[in-house]
Parts: C-alpha cells; structure tokens; sequence
C-alpha cells in the first residue's frame, strides 16, 4: 500500500457547544491507500472529513500530510480535493467547465488536464456534454474529475453514493475504486453502509460517538472485532446468554449467523431450543428467524430448506465472535 506515514491525524478532538464529536481520534493512511469513515448517524465521521479539510478548526489535535503540518492552514493551502454528497457540480456549465472550474491553468494546458482527468474516470469525450443530460453515475464521475484535476494532495468524499439509486451503486463503486486507484491518490472517505466500506475501502475506521472502536481491514472487523460495539455493528450478530453456550454466567455471547447450525432431531449435543417465526430467502441460503424464549432472538444461516416458519428446531452455536461482560475480550471458540 505504499509509504504508511503520508497521513498522520494525531489526538483530533472538537466538540460544538460542549458536546464532543470528535475525541482524541488518531488515524495513519498510507500513500494511496483508502480509508472509509464508518459508523453511525452521530459517530464524528462527517465531522473528522471537515477537520482534514480544513472547514472546521481544532480544538486539539494535528494533521500532517507527507510530512507538512497542515493543522492550521487554511482549506485551499492544503491541497485536499473534496467530492461533497450532492456533486456540487454548476447546472449551467457543461462537463469540460465544471472540471475546468478549480483549474488555475488556462487555455490549451487546461484543456489538455481536463482531456486527462476525463479519461481516468471513463468520461473521455464528455467535455461538451451538459451536466443535466448524464446519469447520477456519470455526474459523481464528473464531480470526482473535477476534485483531482488540481492534483490535490489526499482525496475527500462525503457520502459518495447515496445520491445514487441502489441498483446503481455496487456498479458504480467499482468504477469510482478503479478510478481512485489508476490515479493513485490518497482517499478518506465517510460513509454509514458497510456494504460500501467493504467495497471502497483498502481499511475501515469504526467510529461510535465521536471515538475510533477499530482500525483494519474488512476481515478483521468481520471476524476478530476488538469491541462489543464492532461485533454488533459490522454484520449480523444474536445476543445470547453465557450460560447457553458455556461461558460464565453473567456474560454475554454475540455469534454470527453463520456460526449457529440447527441440529437434527434427537441429536444429544448441547442446544438452545426455539420456533421459527420468520423465514427470508437469500440464494442458496436463508436467514431463520428463531425465537428461543426469554427474550432471545436467532439468525440463523442455513440451506433454505433446512426448516420452515413453524417449525421448532434446536440450534448448536459453533464459534462465539465476541464475549462480553468483566472478562470481554474476543475468543476464537466458546470456551
């Protein structure tokens, strides 16, 4: 992923009338790496995207980037390009001047930047399109040319994709990932889908009120969360109680869908006992809703004819994610 000491956020705090909506997070982005913001409506993500660029100030904290502090400059002396949520693109200028727009050149040498840009986010040709007659797709692309026709330094997206319709996003975020990479650009970008994230994302940062829960890759936060808040946030997880799957009483099992299994009939293996009360299909597989009693409720992941809504089944839990209570820590078992 390149040199990691291009981006250095140390200790950002900011909080607005005394409420902290950013405290003490610190983050490295490697040259050319990308970083998605997840987490929350409220969690600082959006937040932390305005102090990097610089339209909000610090209360404590810096920012360096290779190796400049750029804590106190001003937004346009950092050289941060910046693709905001809803474009920002001018309805009044075409594709070739809305790219134009930020460009200090002129004549024959912007012209020629605005062929390159074009061409990174597979727009070549589009200089005289009006801005109105392209997709949503297209106008994001348009918006991302017009960010990195500057050169800026680190890339910023605020919410990316949720102007789009949801047929075309996963589209759409392989586009926007394969232009980001052929230009090689550092990226930070917030989102709240996980899906996203996932997709985007080189590493994700998991914020919850205004603090970072976790830093790493997809696999690591899917499979070896550091927080109860991680466990329950990234992907599908049921709360069971410890004693049900032979941990201490008091604590408190998360597993994954994928982790339980229904047992057959008769079977003398250890099981939580309940009904299926909802069934929803997949593919190959399908998620059971299984009341269990007291309160628990199961996804389970199974074959879609493993059982049906009705039913009632017993259910092994194979591998506990996470465990929490006084000796919360992350297991790879349930012992």
């Amino acid at each position: 992923m390149g040199d990691v000491s291009y981006l250095y956020v140390r200790a950002l705090t900011k909080a607005f009338q005394g409420q902290t909506a950013v405290a003490d997070l610190t983050l490295d982005v490697a040259r050319g790496e990308i970083l998605a913001l997840l987490g929350p409506s409220g969690s600082g993500k959006t937040t932390t995207l305005r102090l990097l660029a610089g339209f909000e100030t610090l209360d404590a904290g810096s920012i360096v980037v290779d190796g400049e502090d750029v804590t106190a400059a001003a937004p346009a002396a950092r050289r941060f390009g910046m693709v905001f949520q809803h474009y920002a693109l001018f309805p009044h200028l075409d594709v070739g001047e809305n790219v134009a727009f930020g460009l200090k050149l002129g004549g024959a040498a912007a012209a020629q930047r605005v062929r390159e840009v074009l061409a990174m986010v597979d727009l070549a040709g589009y200089e005289r399109r009006p801005v109105a007659a392209l997709s949503g797709g297209q106008q994001q692309r348009v918006a991302l040319a017009r960010s990195l026709a500057p050169e800026p330094r680190v890339l910023l997206l605020d919410e990316p994709l949720s102007n789009l319709d949801p047929s075309l996003r996963e589209r759409t975020r392989r586009e926007l990932r394969r232009a980001i990479k052929q230009v090689g650009i550092t990226t930070v970008f917030v989102t709240h889908e996980q899906e996203e994230a996932f997709d985007l994302g080189d590493r994700i940062a998991v914020l919850h009120a205004g603090r970072l829960e976790q830093l790493g890759t997809a696999d690591d936060l899917y499979d070896k969360p550091q927080t109860a808040f991680v466990a329950g946030f990234v992907g599908r997880t049921a709360t069971l109680p410890g004693e049900w799957v032979g941990g201490r009483p008091g604590t408190r099992a998360l597993v994954r869908p994928e982790s339980m299994r229904f047992l057959p009939g008769g079977a003398g293996a250890a099981a939580l006992e309940g009904g299926v009360i909802e069934r929803r299909f997949v593919g190959a597989t399908a998620y059971f809703t299984v009341d269990a009693g007291g309160g628990v409720v199961l996804d389970v992941q199974a074959r879609r004819d493993s059982a049906r809504i009705g039913d009632r089944v017993r259910v092994a839990v194979d591998r506990v994610l996470f465990w929490e209570g006084a000796e919360a820590q992350a297991r790879g078992g349930t012992g």
